[in-house]
């Protein structure tokens, strides 16, 4: 399979004398879901910024290829003014939209609002449903089901799963049951 993640001896710190992490190797491929664990503050949603090139390491490469992100907060992953659809369509296909709905258990009138007009739940199953139209090769997936309840947040997980023949995941979880079933490996910082 090929590999679409590739962090080679990454070290990183807010300042040279304040280390978060070093010496990070990680790899993954098509295929393939990794959770990340720690403490917070341990640098795991770092681990995500530096491999959206929103920051630089101290030291080390990160190679990647078509990335999608599932964040933790998705009120902060959606513009307050724009419905929901649009800001789908600004960035995914929509050929396969109506599948995901119902996977998702979503409403296609839900899109049509305003971000604010949705609960938590339904605005973090949106941030999925656009993450996953818009077919990246690696998706980065930063505590998705936490504003789920258990019952959804299966099934979600189940249809993520899904589509790992098509892609590779990294999963941000503080739930280790959690990760100790969906996972291939488990690295802990």
């Amino acid at each position: 399979m090929e590999t679409i993640l590739e962090l080679k001896d990454l070290e990183f710190g807010y300042s040279k004398d304040k280390i978060l992490f070093s010496d990070l190797n990680l790899s993954l491929k098509k295929g393939e879901l990794k959770s990340i664990t720690g403490e917070s503050g341990a640098g795991k949603s770092t681990i995500f910024e530096l491999i959206l090139g929103n920051l630089k390491p101290l030291q080390g490469s990160v190679k990647t290829t078509k990335i999608s992100q599932v964040f933790q907060d998705p009120y902060s992953s959606f513009h307050p003014s724009y419905t929901i659809l649009n800001q789908i369509k600004d960035v995914a296909s929509l050929t396969e939209l109506e599948h995901y709905l119902e996977v998702l258990n979503l409403e296609k009138e839900l899109l049509e609002k305003l971000p604010h007009q949705l609960s938590g739940g339904q605005l973090q199953r949106a941030s999925i449903l656009r993450a996953i139209l818009m077919k990246p090769d690696l998706l980065l997936l930063d505590e998705p089901t936490s504003a789920l309840d258990n019952v959804i947040q299966l099934d979600v997980m189940k249809m993520l799963m899904k589509h790992l023949d098509k892609m590779g995941m990294l999963l941000i979880t503080h739930d280790l049951d959690l990760a100790s079933w969906c996972s291939d490996e488990i690295i802990a910082i």
